[in-house]
């Protein structure tokens, strides 16, 4: 075969992604990751409800999810090469590699992540700051209600910045390291904390483990993200799109955000187009007051939506790149030993 193995699988998944993304006729693993969660949830706290307990009760969900994940996932692979290993398409890849990249774009959000925000970009070309609003819901955890246009604009580039590492760095990035098995056991984790790693009453404590173990796994795909940004920057460099402020905004604002990952690509991204992204939000009523990262020299306008819409297409091209050249170093190292 001209192309095989992970780097093939991973450059087709991309692809497969960016072209088609998910099917919606497909159960998305996603989904079934996250009933079992709430299944295993529901299970695990009847053990207590002291924070000790809670934290311990949260933790047995964590390792239950993830090393199911990983080898549910392991076993399909390892069928799917049994079955389908010696089977060509066009002498250019093997059928196995072909399936296991399907498997694999569903970890990519690419295209989901870009249609999302269009969606948002779009109802604010027509005007309609409701209806913006309204598809601004389905992809921020903030409140939507009252925000102006600058609001909506400021939160769909912040959500770009910041799920372009988790929906689709990342997932290459242990793709890269460990094949399928190990991308689909970092989704396990991301959706993890998206459903338990709130500061709130009810899973302060159940969800610590998710919520700390995210931010382990965040840890490198978000500064290889911040990069991707930079670089992305200095491809569409313009009057408008500076690569070097992105890196003195990033390196000065990254760590002033709550998360100790998600602020290093939005710094990146606010100082590549020259604005200022943060600020106070409002999550199920409350206000949390978080700073301003960037240098705000103008103020946001429509056309950053879009130009944010070109850098993260443009990160994400280029963390492909990155990581099949991982993945091939790490496959000519195990050759080696």
């Amino acid at each position: 075969m001209i192309f095989s193995g992970v780097p093939a699988q991973l450059v087709l998944a991309f692809l497969v992604d960016s072209l088609i993304g998910d099917p919606r006729w497909i159960p998305h693993p996603v989904r079934c990751i996250g009933e079992f969660i709430s299944w295993l949830e529901g299970q695990t706290r009847k053990f207590g409800y002291s924070p000790v307990s809670e934290k311990v009760s949260g933790g047995i969900v964590v390792s239950i999810v993830v090393v199911t994940t990983y080898l549910v996932t392991y076993l399909f692979t390892e069928t799917v090469s049994s079955v389908f290993r010696d089977i060509p398409i066009l002498n250019i890849i093997s059928l196995n590699d072909m399936v296991i990249a399907l498997a694999g774009s569903m970890t990519i959000a690419l295209r989901g992540l870009r249609e999302s925000a269009e969606n948002v970009l779009s109802e604010l070309r027509r005007s309609d700051l409701d209806s913006a609003r309204e598809q601004l819901g389905h992809i921020v955890g903030r409140d939507t209600e009252g925000l102006n246009r600058e609001g909506i604009l400021r939160a769909t580039v912040e959500t770009l910045s910041e799920n372009v590492s988790d929906g689709v760095i990342a997932p290459m990035f242990y793709f890269a390291i460990g094949g399928l098995p190990l991308a689909m056991a970092y989704k396990a984790i991301n959706t993890l904390d998206s459903m338990l790693g709130y500061k709130n009453e009810r899973y302060i404590n159940f969800g610590y483990v998710a919520a700390r173990l995210d931010d382990i796994a965040n840890y490198i795909p978000a500064r290889l993200t911040a990069w991707t940004i930079i670089f992305s920057a200095a491809v569409l460099s313009s009057d408008k799109v500076s690569p070097s402020r992105a890196v003195r905004v990033m390196l000065r604002d990254g760590r002033k955000h709550s998360s100790p990952n998600a602020g290093l690509p939005e710094a990146a991204m606010a100082g590549a187009l020259g604005i200022q992204l943060g600020g106070p939000s409002s999550y199920e009523g409350v206000v949390s007051v978080k700073p301003f990262i960037g240098e705000g020299e103008r103020e946001i306008e429509l056309e950053d939506g879009a130009m944010a819409d070109r850098i993260i297409k443009t990160a994400g091209g280029i963390g492909m790149i990155l990581c099949v050249m991982l993945s091939i170093s790490i496959h000519r190292i195990l050759i080696i030993y």
